[in-house]
This record gives structure tokens, sequence and C-alpha cells, in this order.
């Protein structure tokens, strides 16, 4: 049987805050490890909601490897300078033309007349 995930009872605070906020974090940084850029952005505005509820001493002892990854990626990647991702919609891109050329035929192609170091003298 499927776990099912516990929500907490109230809001995060001390200790709770700070470990999910690395969670999170490492999550997105993961997501974004294997591409999946869409998801590194939910999880990256999850982690940034909690980490801006931080105080001072409690973003201290949030890693600094952490710490750069997130505003090197809120600024570079996802800043407000960045276009949004486009919404997806019901439609579907046009699938190419198929050729009207029957399976089997080959087209023929021109033979080079012009070889481009024609002109050119011998090195030897």
């Amino acid at each position: 049987m499927a776990k099912t995930k516990k929500k907490p009872d109230g809001p995060l605070e001390g200790e709770a805050l700070i470990k999910e906020t690395c969670r999170r974090i490492r999550a997105a940084k993961g997501l974004w490890d294997a591409h999946r850029n869409a998801a590194c952005r939910g999880e990256r505005d999850r982690a940034l909601v909690l980490y801006n509820q931080l105080t001072k001493e409690q973003k201290k002892k949030i890693p600094q490897q952490l710490r750069i990854w997130l505003r090197y990626r809120s600024e570079k990647y996802f800043g407000p300078h960045q276009t949004p991702p486009a919404k997806k919609s019901g439609k579907q891109k046009p699938s190419r033309k198929k050729s009207s050329k029957k399976q089997g035929q080959k087209t023929a192609r021109k033979k080079h007349t012009h070889s481009p170091n024609a002109n050119q003298k011998p090195l030897w």
C-alpha cells in the first residue's frame, strides 16, 4: 500500500522550518540537474516562500551551497527579466507534412562540377 504524506498540524517554526527549507532547495536542485525545469520552478518557488520566512540567524544555518544555488537560480534563470513558461493548452503541434514521393523512390542529385580546391596549386 502506498504511503500517505503527513501534513503538518500548523505552520513550521524553528528547526523544522530550516529543515524543510533545506529539503525543498535540495529537491529543486535535483530537479534542475535532471533537466526538469518546470518542476524545478515550482519546487524553487515553494523553497523561496519558506526561505523568506526565516530570520537572519536561521538563514545562516542553511548550508552556504544551498543558499548560493537558490540565489543564483532565482536571479539568473527565474528572475523577472525572463519570459515565463508557456501555458499548456489542449492544442497539439501540427504534424510534419509527409512527402508526396512513393516509398523507395529517390530524387536525382546534382553532381558537383566545381571543387573548392580546383584553382589551388598543389603544395608539393
